[in-house]
């Protein structure tokens, strides 16, 4: 089996992927769009990516791809700790403190918002297709003096020298990663899982009328279905018009659930369903 991430290897995704899959072949991807086309057009069999951050929320491209783009699935979800070190090439440790520029993916330099505010003000941040992108251009240019904001598999893969650990704001810092499949398939895994849950996205009826949101509360509301998360991403399609993607605490099959989601097309609402799955938590690296 073939399983598609987005790399390059040692990124936070390769570590989720490893710990999961222990006995596949990984191909890395360098962008988001790159991973979820490949498995749509079945280079790969499964894709994993980053959904959401603890400190920083959901990733808008995973997002507005399986809305606007491929017709994907999940089929389980990994929750990762995630601790972020400042990193060096080995000939530049003694001056670490003088960096010209601090590379990393956006969300990782804005998890670390306060450290650079407070130790690197006015040092250009450079945001990178991925914490291991960062790493391994660091790597490959030591006649600059720069840094990588990343994880301890990336140091080591790519030779660095970590001169600052831990330098996430906030300590619970957890990523969620999605595998998803081009079939309506469970992912089974080693490990303990949770309680399975769906994933929607609803699009509001196209007369924009009063209370359209509401309704749509309500039909999970009385059913007494509990929603872990409900978030608005723009549909392109002009400013004030937007899709909503809810996570709810319930398997997609069941009774509740349907007939919910039947409420929920009558009242002329679309609803794309992502997939129902089980949640994995994963171990700290080491």
């Amino acid at each position: 089996m073939k399983i598609g991430y987005l790399g390059p290897e040692a990124s936070f995704t390769h570590h989720a992927v490893k710990s999961v899959f222990t006995d596949e072949e990984y191909i890395a991807f360098p962008t988001i769009p790159d991973c979820l086309e490949a498995l749509a057009e079945e280079k790969v069999d499964r894709a994993v990516v980053p959904l959401e951050n603890a400190l920083e929320g959901s990733v808008p491209i995973t997002i507005d791809y399986l809305f606007h783009d491929v017709d994907l699935h999940i089929t389980a979800e990994l929750i990762s700790p995630i601790e972020q070190h400042l990193m060096v090439h080995p000939d530049n440790q003694d001056r670490w403190q003088d960096v010209t520029k601090i590379m990393s993916h956006s969300h990782a330099l804005a998890q670390c918002h306060k450290y650079l505010y407070y130790r690197f003000r006015g040092i250009e941040l450079e945001p990178s297709t991925s914490t291991s992108a960062a790493a391994k251009y660091v790597s490959e240019h030591p006649e600059e003096n720069v840094a990588a904001i990343g994880n301890a598999l990336a140091a080591d893969t790519y030779g660095l020298k970590v001169v600052e650990e831990n330098i996430h704001d906030f300590h619970f810092n957890h990523t969620r990663f999605v595998v998803l499949t081009s079939e309506k398939e469970t992912t089974l895994l080693p490990f303990e899982q949770d309680a399975e849950k769906s994933t929607l996205m609803i699009t509001l009826p196209s007369d924009d009328r009063p209370g359209a949101l509401h309704q749509v509360l309500s039909a999970f509301s009385w059913r007494q279905l509990s929603l872990s998360k409900i978030e608005s991403r723009p549909l392109k399609t002009g400013l004030g018009n937007y899709f909503f993607i809810i996570d709810v605490e319930k398997p997609v099959d069941g009774v509740l659930m349907q007939g919910a989601i039947e409420e929920l097309e009558a009242l002329g609402c679309t609803v794309k369903i992502l997939g129902s799955y089980k949640k994995h938590m994963l171990q700290p690296q080491k």
